[in-house]
């Protein structure tokens, strides 16, 4: 994978010829991640020439959309050159995406080899791919999915299986931005900052789970895996209340970021990557084996950096008997012999003051902490997480994607939290926007 922070340049040998093909185009995502994504690895690539077609159910004129890609890409560093350059080779189709015929006639749209990008919500992933299996697919296309893959464990192993019979693994992706942050590029790179942060038990790989762990005991440190923002939903109503902070955040960036924190280092073989993944999520657990150990609230009204923020029940497209959270934390055990009796503590929230985004790794012994960020600086284009997803998408990486397996057992672990929430019929506690959400 790419290691460096720069923005990925697509190395060729020769001209290619993508089409990025976006289900779900009429989604924020587009606008704010994925165009500007595209945008940047253009312009690094000049031996590639991409084109993009939007479809969504929505109906657009070719000009509406060009209107919608020159407005996503104006101001961030990219050149005009570019920017006109993918404006003139963008195009849009309106597409049921469940219709097997439409996502032919958007498939035969594609002047070059189809790359789909579908950006929808986890229920039309098994739709998608159902209405795929009924067409004769071209041999070169790929195919992202973003997360969350699936809603439960069950409909994450039902979406594998669909997508099992449409593409081979290798030209599937799902796509888990977080995965392309300097942060993650950073702990798979090297795990010198996690072993010397004075958590981890150092010499780990020489014992056996029948050896005695040498960890003090009363004192055996603690990860934090936080990532809060000052943020409100952002008019994103209809998303958010149908998912909520630990289905959002949780349960897809946040887990894998402990994942990447707690596994061994990769072998460096194909595969070696996911298989460290999957191996130290395989010995995650709820802190005790209980739900006990999660919170959740959401934010009331209250001041975020001086400017006043409304109660979410307040926003559009809110179910205020829904009882959806903004703020999730979950306490996790890693039962390996490393990391066995250190808390991992996850939290994500909205609306926070002095919001952090941040692995924080704390030793036993009272001395500092490691800090890793989560977030690059404001205004760093260059570590633009998208730009590596569209860059792996165009080289055929696969490393900054998902394996199935993994996918479902990120599910696995948040299934009882969700499931004890679910029957707990208590009013959801609140904390005033602006505040640090703590006594919530």
């Amino acid at each position: 994978m790419q290691t460096s922070t720069e923005i990925p340049e697509v190395a060729t040998g020769g001209k290619v010829r993508r089409t990025i093909a976006i289900l779900g185009a009429g989604g924020d995502l587009t606008e704010r991640l994925l165009l500007p994504g595209i945008a940047r690895v253009a312009d690094a690539s000049p031996d590639v020439e991409l084109h993009i077609i939007g479809a969504a159910r929505t109906p657009q004129s070719r000009d509406e959309w060009r209107d919608v890609v020159r407005q996503s890409l104006e101001g961030i560093g990219v050149s005009e050159d570019t920017i006109d350059a993918l404006v003139s080779r963008s195009d849009f189709v309106p597409t049921d995406a469940s219709s097997a015929d439409e996502l032919r006639e958007l498939l035969e749209a594609c002047p070059s080899s189809p790359l789909l990008y579908v950006a929808l919500p986890p229920v039309m992933g098994e739709k998608v791919a159902a209405a795929l299996a009924e067409l004769d697919l071209p041999d070169d296309l790929r195919i992202a999915i973003e997360k969350p893959f699936g809603e439960s464990e069950e409909s994450a192993r039902a979406l594998n299986e669909a997508l099992a019979a449409v593409v081979p693994e290798d030209r599937l992706w799902r796509i888990d931005h977080f995965l392309g942050t300097p942060a993650a590029v950073e702990l798979i790179r090297s795990r010198d900052r996690i072993e010397a942060s004075g958590v981890p038990v150092a010499d780990a790989g020489s014992k056996t789970e029948d050896t005695e762990d040498t960890r003090d005991a009363e004192s055996p440190g603690r990860v934090e895996i936080i990532f809060e923002e000052g943020l409100g939903i952002e008019g994103r109503g209809a998303f958010y209340d149908e998912t909520g902070a630990l289905r959002d955040m949780l349960q897809s960036h946040l887990m894998l970021m402990l994942a990447l924190t707690a596994m061994e280092q990769p072998d460096g073989e194909p595969g070696g990557l996911d298989d460290a993944l999957a191996e130290v999520l395989r010995a995650v657990r709820l802190w005790d084996e209980h739900p006990v150990s999660a919170r959740r609230a959401r934010y009331a009204a209250g001041e975020v950096d001086g400017k006043p923020l409304g109660a979410y029940v307040d926003e559009d497209d809110v179910d205020a008997d829904r009882g959806t959270e903004t703020l999730a934390e979950i306490t996790l055990q890693v039962d390996t012999p490393r990391w066995r009796g250190v808390p991992f503590v996850l939290r994500s929230a909205k609306a926070i003051g002095e919001a952090r985004q941040e692995i924080v790794l704390t030793p036993g012994d009272g001395s500092a902490p490691t800090r890793i960020p989560l977030r690059a600086p404001a205004g760093d284009s260059s570590a633009d997480p998208y730009a590596r997803v569209i860059a792996g998408l165009l080289t055929g990486n696969t490393l900054l994607s998902v394996r199935g397996d993994v996918a479902e057992e990120l599910w696995r672990i948040v299934t009882p939290v969700l499931e004890a929430w679910e029957g707990d019929a208590r009013e959801l506690p609140e904390y005033a926007a602006g505040t640090v959400g703590a006594d919530a």
